[in-house]
């Protein structure tokens, strides 16, 4: 099963980029693996007063909490427009909330993306009252599809997938909350290899997943698919695809993503 990475929309945009990006939304989550991936995330939900969409986007989770929660506050790095709900700008890294604000936190598709992910784990933390459930691809190999930016060279994790993440990975970025419980959605046995990710890189990842909207982290301009393989790069591009069949064999499968739900001890509330 591929990972999978919708475009995000923003306020600045043009409106008939906003419309594309809607209809890939909603193209997205129609796929059963995005359907799964919600029935698993709204059944662990639960009820209670307030709670944070955190990376709200369009809103499609802050409406499905606003279902199971008093208050919802949605909150993107540009204020999201969500009918119902609270929406603020802000980052996650650097939250504007007090201590302790939230009955419940839900953050699924965002923390792949950050960098700063222990300042990020620390305030999700330190602003939840009770609940936080976390959603994040579950041991992706970020060498897999990778980009080469034709303007500056820089190589690019897929989808600005910049972490990944496992369970221990998971427990130590939380470690002043408590584990409720672990699940796992999907399947997934993709990986590769040193020898292979070296000589995509030799011939400029031209399988790369160019179509996202994440720009080049390093000179932030659109990542632009090459053109054609000139003849001398065609060799290693195709040894290296022929290596990762053969591993492929013996990829052992594991699950897509891995949504956990962490709880704050009742010493700390």
């Amino acid at each position: 099963m591929e990972y999978l990475s919708p475009f995000k929309p923003s306020r600045s945009s043009p409106a008939w980029l906003n419309q594309k990006v809607m209809a890939e939304l909603t193209t997205y989550r129609s796929t059963e693996s995005e359907r799964a991936r919600e029935r698993s995330l709204v059944s662990l939900f639960g009820k209670g007063g307030r709670a944070l969409d955190i990376g709200a986007r369009d809103g499609h989770y802050t409406h499905l909490l606003s279902e199971h929660f008093s208050h919802v506050v949605a909150l993107d790095l540009a204020q999201p427009d969500i009918p119902g709900a609270e929406c603020v700008a802000g980052d996650v890294t650097a939250l504007q909330f007090p201590d302790r604000s939230f009955d419940f936190i839900l953050c699924a598709e965002v923390l792949e993306h950050i960098p700063a992910i222990e300042a990020a784990a620390r305030e999700i933390a330190r602003v939840a009252a009770d609940r936080v459930l976390i959603g994040v691809p579950y041991r992706q190999d970020t060498r897999l599809g990778r980009l080469t930016c034709s303007n500056c060279g820089k190589i690019n994790p897929p989808w600005g997938h910049v972490n990944e993440f496992d369970e221990a990975r998971l427990r130590q970025l939380f470690s002043t909350l408590e584990v409720e419980s672990i699940h796992f959605v999907g399947e997934n046995r993709a990986r590769t290899n040193v020898l292979s990710t070296w000589l995509l890189d030799l011939v400029g990842n031209p399988w790369g997943t160019y179509y996202q909207d994440e720009t080049c982290s390093g000179c932030d301009q659109r990542l632009v698919k090459p053109g054609p393989l000139p003849l001398w790069a065609k060799v290693p591009a195709k040894l290296a695809i022929v290596i990762n069949n053969i591993q492929a064999r013996f990829n052992q499968p594991h699950g897509n993503w891995i949504h956990i739900v962490f709880r704050v001890p009742r010493t700390a509330r």
